[in-house]
């Protein structure tokens, strides 16, 4: 759900990108993907970034995350100047501004910004863990209800895997039983659900319910975990599609 806005001066959008935080001991961030190509946010991504400040940024959020908990509340940095989103792949420097996303009653988000200054951010090629252009051969629906994983430790949080539009973008951190190695997460495999069919068209809640346990096999090395739903740190099934 990025922001953008028509450019005089270029005759086209301004690409100003957005990530979801994800994590306590290691933070993840996870691009917010839009499938209309013309908005420049058709790529389905994860990154570890690094926030170059004194860890203001960082205990901002934590303190935040804190207090809502139980809330249905997310986080995004926001990058408030154009760039191309592929540009990351090659390493880059840029500013964000730390938001709270608020999910109102009637399911839309309201962002917040809670920084008053920008803070500088460097991505490395190799913090590029995922990267997938939602408009290059799309993927068909799958049978089985898939996600990515990653993280790091005891962290693991699952994406929904993007496939044909209409969809829904998920993220939810997890706990798996036994653990996921960090070198596996590292590779963003696909998990699937297979006791859960695909619903091949966009929904509007999730298909894991909190505090419930499901048994996933990771592609990547065929391991089966067991998978218990944390705390959802995303969704959009609207302006996803509509945007």
């Amino acid at each position: 759900m990025n922001a953008s806005s028509a450019s005089p001066q270029h005759g086209r959008h301004e690409h100003i990108h957005r990530f979801l935080i994800l994590g306590k001991d290691r933070l993840f961030f996870y691009h917010l993907a839009l499938y209309n190509p013309d908005l420049g946010h058709h790529y389905q991504a994860v990154f570890t970034f690094e926030i170059q400040d004194d860890g203001a940024l960082r205990e901002m959020y934590l303190k935040d995350l804190k207090e809502n908990e139980s809330k249905r509340v997310y986080y995004s940095l926001r990058c408030p100047h154009h760039f191309e989103l592929p540009e990351l792949q090659n390493g880059k420097d840029f500013k964000v501004h730390l938001e709270r996303v608020v999910v109102k009653d009637d399911g839309s988000r309201d962002f917040q910004q809670m920084t008053t200054k920008e803070t500088p951010v460097k991505c490395r090629p190799e913090e590029v863990l995922y990267f997938r252009d939602l408009t290059d051969r799309p993927l068909p629906y799958p049978d089985r209800l898939t996600y990515l994983a990653f993280g790091a430790g005891n962290e693991v949080h699952l994406a929904h895997q993007l496939a044909e539009r209409p969809n829904w973008d998920e993220v939810i951190t997890v706990t798996t039983s036994p653990a996921i190695d960090d070198a596996t997460l590292k590779k963003v495999p696909p998990i699937v659900f297979e006791s859960i069919n695909d619903p091949k068209k966009v929904i509007t809640e999730s298909l894991l319910k909190k505090g419930q346990k499901y048994q996933g096999k990771i592609s990547a090395n065929n391991q089966t975990v067991d998978v218990t739903v944390g705390r959802q740190g995303w969704w959009n099934h609207t302006s996803l599609n509509t945007a």
